[in-house]
Formats: structure tokens, sequence, C-alpha cells
């Protein structure tokens, strides 16, 4: 036999379960332990003590005539059964006092006087006087047998089956209202759900942000507030979320001051979190965030939920339907006809069921509890289905609180929000807080500037290559406060920072003029915004898609410099809001990095006041150039890995360019260099990187050209031409196929930079070195087998590559080159030491005159 504790064990739930159990559901559940009760004691009763004792009806006359052939036998066909008035007057008499007589001879007695036909009739009378009742001649075993015979078959099954049915019932009962609980695709979500919101209940920073709240509430109240007298009704006592515990932190008790002008109110000291607690409360924010976005997804718990709700409705109208039938059925007295009189000698019997009044007053209480239970129910499906519990909404909690972010949700995660507010509205507000990017947003801001102080600030600044104060923030939650009291700052870099905000305090930083957002849709205050505009000079932007650029970039009145970086193909160029540059009056420099098919068109509203443009493509081919015609104005131009196969026609109505880069593209052919005559003040031309193979004679006619880098080409040789460009200073070709260095170069007499390595060279003309003013000279990776001592002439030589040639000894002329020295000689070293001892001293001297390449 089992326990009431082992049966009620089914209905036992984790008590973190309990918020989720609404009043009904706790009332159900207590409704079922009764009718546990209930059952188990009625079946304790039952086999117990449940029994039934019968006694034969005995037959009101009988036959007297006996036939001759059954002397001496027992013969029980001789009995004739009464009528009904007769059988009901026999069973009276079998009760009254021993002191009378009843009319009519006992059964038992003619079934005596078969068998002793000789007793005379004094003895029958004088038996009949001592009697106290009906003999039936039964012996103890019959009784048994036919009490056994009558409960199975006189007793109506549910007298019999009441106890098991109602333990039955009740189990499924309180299976059905569990079950959520423990289908094992509700159960982790309802386990997870349960935990997140404990740790949200009590986690420090609820207790802080909705205390910031009240704070705020606090200061806006105070405005309203004229004298000490009515100081007191504005001062709570009592809020919805309840009172503060000693284990949970609140803010401090307020203090308040009183003057005799105007009262005065403290504001309440906020809990300060420490590390331990903001590192939780993020890991809690990333747990919502993560929980919300799985449980949306379906609405299994509430379809579960309410299909438990229906069965036990649908239980509850079965069990009300048959059982009403059955209580009249149970009573305490029941005829029974065994049909056995070949073994006992009667055919029915009275029997009655002790248990019967226990019974039916056990029934009655169990109708009325399934009763009651069943009306809870069509409540709970009342419910169910009287608001939308697939949509929650905090409207609420935004009125209440600072944080109007809070979203709705819906489908699962809203049924279980609507769960926990039948057991504690409490839970959900706080519950709110850890749903809102504005509190999530506070929070790392309140943990950032307790890691990056001051100090730490400063040791990270270093000095870049243009000598400038430089700071390099690399994915951090928020811009730390901190950093706007570097007042001494010239360059701050954002990088990663997705919530980075620029708050007033930036006008501290006077000497702030250049600022990078790398993936940093940075939001700036009105305060912010004017201090930018006004003294911000260089902005570099590197975006993923075009809605990262803030759009306050496109207002900044005194820019100088724009750096993009980021997606901004054609497809796109309609939503890029480019339009807005006209704004940038100031703007010289634009640099592009993207993946152009087209110059957009909005970059010309800057065209009368760029004089730089830089367009760096990822190998996407650049087919419109039209609009660069009307960059009139533009002295730098550079188109980079833009799939260009010839110099763009757009180009030659540039009148002021000065400098012309068309690196890593496909040209092949630059016959259109003619063009460039009409072009007076170009002096730089690069166009390395290419597949260019030869360079045509027409070269000649840009005769202000100063700088001409042609590297990494497949040039075979350098015609005349080249050398006929008097102001030539500067010559890049290397890595090209060139065998030949032409006898022409020493016409070059302005020429201050040759480059020429990784070329077929094996001889060097004595008519390079009447370049006299060469700084910079390149010959590395060659096939040269010896260097002329005539490099002597190099008076202002202060570079010399001559590392990966064919070379045995170096000249000792070496020495007379004056600017010349180790740290600018690149050579093997078995070949430095070929060089006398005292050209060694003299190269090895620190002379401290800067080294330029002219690279």
């Amino acid at each position: 036999m089992f326990t009431l504790a082992e049966v009620a064990s089914l209905s036992d739930i984790q008590p973190t379960y309990r918020i989720l159990k609404p009043w009904w559901d706790v009332f159900m559940d207590y409704l079922a332990v009764v009718m546990l009760m209930v059952a188990i004691f009625a079946g304790t009763m039952q086999l117990t003590k449940d029994q039934v004792v019968c006694l034969p009806v005995l037959q009101s006359t009988v036959n007297p005539k006996v036939q001759p052939d059954t002397a001496g036998k027992a013969d029980f066909t001789t009995v004739e059964t009464t009528t009904v008035q007769e059988e009901a007057s026999m069973r009276t008499v079998s009760f009254e006092s021993p002191t009378t007589v009843a009319p009519d001879i006992l059964l038992s007695r003619a079934t005596s006087s078969q068998y002793q036909p000789t007793e005379s009739g004094q003895e029958l009378k004088k038996e009949q006087k001592d009697s106290s009742g009906r003999k039936t001649n039964l012996d103890f075993q019959q009784y048994v047998f036919i009490n056994q015979m009558c409960y199975h078959l006189a007793l109506p099954w549910y007298s019999k089956y009441f106890p098991y049915l109602v333990l039955i019932h009740t189990i499924i009962l309180i299976v059905s209202s569990n079950f959520w609980f423990k289908y094992p695709k509700t159960c982790s979500k309802i386990e997870h759900f349960v935990s997140i919101l404990g740790k949200c209940f009590e986690s420090p920073w609820t207790t802080k942000a909705l205390s910031e709240t009240a704070c705020e509430d606090s200061e806006e109240n105070k405005q309203r507030l004229t004298g000490a007298q009515s100081l007191p009704k504005y001062v709570s006592t009592s809020s919805d979320e309840g009172s503060p515990s000693a284990s949970t932190p609140m803010i401090t008790k307020s203090g308040f001051k009183f003057s005799a002008d105007k009262p005065m109110i403290e504001i309440p000291s906020v809990t300060i979190l420490d590390k331990k607690d903001g590192e939780q409360a993020k890991a809690l924010f990333e747990k919502v965030r993560k929980f919300r976005a799985h449980v949306e997804d379906s609405d299994l718990i509430y379809k579960l939920y309410v299909g438990q709700t229906v069965i036990k409705t649908v239980k509850f109208i079965f069990i009300l339907c048959y059982t009403a039938n059955f209580v009249n059925t149970i009573s305490f007295e029941h005829i029974c006809n065994p049909k056995v009189e070949h073994l006992i000698g009667y055919t029915q019997f009275e029997c009655t069921h002790n248990m019967a009044y226990m019974l039916k007053k056990l029934l009655i209480s169990y109708i009325s509890l399934i009763c009651v239970y069943g009306f809870i129910c069509l409540y709970t499906l009342f419910w169910l289905f009287r608001i939308p519990l697939k949509e929650y909404s905090f409207e609420k909690v935004r009125e209440e609180s600072s944080f109007s972010d809070i979203p709705d949700v819906k489908n699962d995660f809203a049924f279980l929000l609507h769960m926990v507010d039948q057991y504690d509205q409490l839970y959900s507000k706080r519950f709110g807080v850890f749903l809102s990017e504005v509190s999530e947003n506070k929070l790392r801001g309140i943990s950032l500037n307790h890691e990056w102080t001051y100090e730490k600030l400063r040791q990270h600044v270093s000095r870049n290559a243009q000598d400038k104060q430089e700071l390099h923030l690399f994915m951090l939650s928020g811009v730390p406060d901190a950093v706007f009291d570097l007042t001494d700052l010239d360059v701050l870099k954002l990088e990663l920072i997705p919530e980075a905000k620029i708050t007033a305090k930036i006008s501290q930083m006077t000497n702030l003029q250049e600022l990078h957002l790398y993936h940093c849709p940075a939001k700036v205050e009105q305060t912010a915004f004017s201090f930018l505009r006004d003294h911000l000079r260089c902005l570099h932007v590197k975006f993923t898609d075009v809605a990262e650029i803030p759009a306050w970039v496109y207002l900044l009145k005194t820019l100088r410099e724009l750096y993009l970086i980021g997606n901004l193909n054609s497809e796109n160029n309609k939503m890029i809001g480019l339009e807005s540059l006209r704004e940038l009056r100031h703007l010289k420099i634009l640099h592009v990095k993207s993946n152009l098919t087209k110059i957009p068109p909005n970059i010309t509203d800057v065209a009368p006041h760029l004089t730089k443009l830089v367009i760096h493509n990822d190998g996407t081919k650049l087919v419109v150039l039209n609009s660069l015609k009307k960059m009139t104005n533009v002295a730098e131009l550079e188109l980079q890995n833009c799939e260009l196969e010839r110099i763009p026609h757009a180009i030659f109505s540039l009148s002021n360019l000065q400098e012309l880069d068309l690196k890593s593209n496909s040209i092949r052919t630059i016959e259109e260099i003619i063009s460039f005559q009409h072009l007076k003040r170009l002096t730089c031309l690069k166009l390395w990187h290419n597949k260019i193979v030869s360079i045509p004679s027409s070269i000649t006619h840009v005769k202000n050209l100063e700088s001409l880098y042609l590297s990494n080409n497949k040039l075979e040789t350098l015609p005349a031409a080249v050398f006929s460009l008097q102001k030539l200073r500067c010559l890049d070709v290397s890595y090209n196929s060139i065998a030949v260095i032409p006898v022409e170069i020493g016409l070059l007499q302005n020429l201050q930079h040759f480059h020429i390595t990784g070329n077929k060279v094996d001889v060097l003309p004595k008519q390079l070195f009447k370049c006299v003013k060469l700084r910079t000279l390149s010959l590395g990776q060659n096939c040269i087998t010896s260097i002329p001592d005539k490099v002597s002439q190099l008076l202002q030589l202060t570079y010399l590559e001559l590392k990966g040639n064919c070379l045995d000894r170096l000249p000792a002329t070496l020495g007379q080159c004056q600017l010349l020295r180790k740290s600018g000689l690149v050579v093997e070293d078995h070949l430095f030491d070929t060089l006398p001892s005292e050209v060694k001293e003299v190269l090895n001297q620190d002379t401290g005159i800067p080294f330029a390449n002219g690279i």
C-alpha cells in the first residue's frame, strides 16, 4: 500500500517554479491533495473494514405433504415461496421478542421435522417457546461463503471500486496540472526562464537602475516643493517594487535638509556596483537577449498549458456526469440471489453493507470537491482566452521608469510573463530592466568608467609618425568619460565601439583635430557637435554599411579631410546620402576606399573646393569617370586598383592637376600620354604596378614632369625620349625587364633619385655618374659585375643599393662620396669587407644627416 506522501509527490515541482503557479493552479493543487486523502482514506477503510453480512430469506409456508420416498432426507423442493407481503411480515417477526410466537412454522423446523418424523407435538411446541430466532441450520463456513458471494454479486460495482476510481482520476488531474513542468521541450525553457528571472530580480543592477529612476522622479517632484510642510506628500513610503530587504542592495536612505527660506533635498546616493556585480549583470543582459530570441520563436508552452487545462475540464465533466448517477446506488441493504441453493439450501439472502453510509458521504464530498475543481478549470479557460496571452506589453513599466525602450514580447515569452504577473508583478518590472538597451548602455558605461580610469588611458597615449599625441581605443563597450579629460590629445581613434557616445565634455579637448571612427557609428550630443563642427579638421570613417556613417559627419563645416572606407558600390549610391557633402564647404581632401563602378555624382558637390581626390577600389572596374571633368581644382588624383585598361580621357580636362597616380590597374599602353601636354602643371606621373610594355616617344611633350614612376611593369627598354625630360628629378623603373641603361641618362642633370632594382642590367654606363645630383641610386638584384670608380663623382649620394648583383669587390673610391655612410650602403657583408680600412672608417662615421630614398 502506498502512502499519501508518495502519491502527493506526483504534484511536487521545484520550489522556484511556484512563481509560475497562479492562484487557481495552487488552489487546484490543494483540492487534488484533498481528493487524494479522500481516495486513500476510503481505500484504507475498504481494505480493513469493508464487509457484507447476509442472512437467508426464510419462506413463510412449508408444504405439509411430504412424499414417502423422501422421508429421512432433506428435500428443499417442498418449500414454497410466499408473497412479497408475507415475506415482509416474516422479517418483522424474526426481530420480535422471544415471547412472541410466529404464526408461521419456521423453515428450519420444517426441515428438521422432515428429518425427525417421530418427534411429538409437545416437543415441537417446547422448542418454539425456547428459541430466540429462526434457525437456518447453516454453519460458519457457509456464512463466509455466502458473504463473499454476495459481496461481488449484490453490491453495485461503484461501491467496491469508488476509492480506486477517485485515486486514478486525481492522479490524472495532478499529472495534467504539472505536465508542462515535466515535458522536456517545455521544461528546459521554463527552467531557464525561472533561473534568469530569479537572477534578474536579485541583481544589484536592477536595484540601481530602478533607484536611478526613483531619483529622477524625485528630481521632478523637487520642483513642485514650495515649503517644508508640503514635503511629506512627495516622500513615498512604499512603491510597487516592495520594500528593500537586507539581502537586496537598495539606495541608501534619503537625507533631507531644510532651510528657513526654501526646502533642500539631498539626492539619494546610489549603490555603486563592484566589478563582479557589473560582470554578472552584463552576462544577464546577454542571457536575456539569447533566451528571448529562442523562446519568442514558438508558442509550445502556451499551447501545452491550454491543452492540459482543456483536458482537466473535460475530465471534470466526465467524472461529474457518471458519478452523480451512482450516488443513490450506494445503500445499506441489498437483496442477493447467488443461485447456490444446491450448496446452501436457500435461493435469496438479505445483506447489509457496513461501509455504505461512509462511502456515500465520501462520494458526496468528492463530488463537491470535483465541482469546485471544475469551476476553477472553467475560470482558467476564461482567463486564457479573455486576453491575448501571446503578447505582453511593458507599457506600464515604460511609463513608471526612464527605460522607454523596453520592447513588447510575444509567444511563449509573453505567456510566461503573464503567468509571473499572477504571482507578483514586481518580477516582470525588474525583468524589464534587462530588456532595455538604455539600461544595458548605462551598465556598460558604469563598468567602463570603473575599468578605464584617467591614469590607464594616459598609459595608452602614444606619438604617431606625425609626432602627434594619439589614443587608440579598440573593442570597448563605449567611450570612457576619462577620455575627455585628456585635453592635450591630438588624435583620437575609436574602433569597433558600437555604442560610442561623444558627450559635451569633448569641448575640453582643445587640441583635438583628427578623429577616427572605425565601425563606430558614434552618437554626438548637441554641445559636442558644435565643438566638432568648429574644431575638427580630419575625419576617418570606416564602415560596413552606409548606415553606419553618422549623419552629423555631413554637417562638419570646417572639416578639411574626409576618409571614407567601406561598401559604396553603385547599387547603394542612392543610399549614401553624399548630397550632404555640399555642407562641407572647406573640404580639401576626399579619400574613398570602396568598390565603386562609377564616381558618385554627389562628389561633384564639393568639386569647387577639392584639391585631392583618392579612389581605392577593391578590384572592381571603374567604368564611368565623366564626373571628373567637373573637378577643375583637383591637384592630386589617385585611381588605384580600379581595373583601368587605359588612361581615362576625363583626366585630360583637369587643368590644375599636378600629380596623377594610376597604381595597380591593368593599363597596357599609354599612347594617350601625349594629351598630358595640356596639363601644364603635371609634375608627377605614377603608372606603377600595371602591364605597360613600352613608353611612347610622345612622353617628351610632358615637359614639366619631375617624377616618373614605372616600376612593376613589363618594360624591356628605356627610350631616349624619357631622358629629354630635363626637369626629371625622380625616375623609378624597378622590377621590369630592362637590360641596358641608355647612355642618354647623362642628360638628366637634375636627376636626384634613380631606381632600377630588379632588372637585368649588367653594365653601368659611365654617363650615369654625370648625374652629379643623385642622392639615391638603387641598383640591387641585377647582373652588375663591377662598379666604375667614377662613382666618386656622386658627392651628394646618401643611399646606394648594390645587393643581389654579381660583384666581387667594391671600389675604394666610395670613400670619396662624402655623404654616404654604412647605413645607406646596402651590400653584402663580405663585399663591404673588401674595402680598405680607411674607407670603412669613413663610411662608419656618424654624420647625423638623414637618409632619404625618394620613394
